[in-house]
C-alpha cells in the first residue's frame, strides 16, 4: 500500500540555499535537502487500485508553467512549534494547481484535506523546541528569497508506508505547458 502525494520539486541550487538555513537548535531534526519539496495534496497510505485512478486523474490536469519564489522562514504550532518551513510567496498559478490536485485526488475517492493549502518547504520537525531560540532563529533567517523558481512539471511522489518522512521517490511526473520536457538536459 503506498504512502503518496503530489509536490513540485525544487532545483538542487535552491535546496543547497535552503539547507544552509540550517542551524544547531536544540529539539530540531533538519530534513536532508533531497527531501525537500512543496506538497500539493498529501493521499496517504492508500491501494494500488486507488493510486492508479489517483494517478490517471492528475494526468488529466491542464495547467502552464509557472514561477514561485521562495520568501522567508516561518513556523507552524504558534507557542509550541512544531515545524520550521520555508514559505512560498503567493502564487495564483500555484494554488490553481494545488485545487486541480485536490480535485484530482476526490474524484479518486479521496477524503478531504484536513487544512487548507499552505505552499511552503519543510525544513526542521521540531520537538520540544523552545519558542525563544526558534522566534531567534526566525529573526535571523526571516528575510531569505530564493531566485525565481521555473516550474516545469509536479510529480507524484511516495514515501515510508504508515509513517512519511523521506527518503522520497517520484513514482510519476506530470509536464506542464510550456515547461521542460522529461528528455531536456537541464531538467531536474
Amino acid at each position: 500500500m503506498p504512502r503518496l502525494f503530489t509536490a513540485i520539486e525544487l532545483p538542487d541550487e535552491t535546496r543547497a540555499e535552503l539547507y544552509r538555513l540550517h542551524i544547531p537548535l536544540p529539539g530540531s531534526r533538519w530534513l536532508k535537502p533531497e527531501d525537500y519539496h512543496i506538497t500539493l495534496r498529501f493521499a496517504g497510505d492508500i491501494d494500488n487500485g486507488l493510486a492508479r485512478e489517483f494517478s490517471a486523474n492528475l494526468a488529466s490536469i491542464d495547467a502552464d508553467a509557472f514561477e514561485i519564489q521562495i520568501t522567508g522562514v516561518g513556523v507552524f504550532g504558534g507557542n509550541d512549534p512544531s515545524t520550521i518551513f520555508a514559505d512560498v510567496a503567493p502564487c495564483p498559478a500555484l494554488d490553481a494547481l494545488a485545487r486541480a490536485n485536490d480535485k484530482a485526488a476526490r474524484n479518486a475517492g479521496l477524503p478531504l484535506q484536513k487544512h487548507p493549502f499552505k505552499a511552503h518547504v519543510t525544513l526542521a520537525r521540531l520537538k520540544h523546541s523552545d519558542a525563544g531560540a526558534v522566534a531567534r532563529y526566525l529573526t535571523r533567517f526571516g528575510g531569505y528569497r530564493s531566485e525565481p523558481i521555473f516550474v516545469s512539471r509536479f510529480v507524484l511522489m511516495s514515501s515510508r508506508p504508515l509513517t512519511g518522512g523521506g527518503p522520497y521517490g517520484i513514482v510519476e511526473s506530470f509536464p506542464l505547458r510550456g515547461g521542460y520536457t522529461p528528455d531536456d538536459s537541464d531538467s531536474w
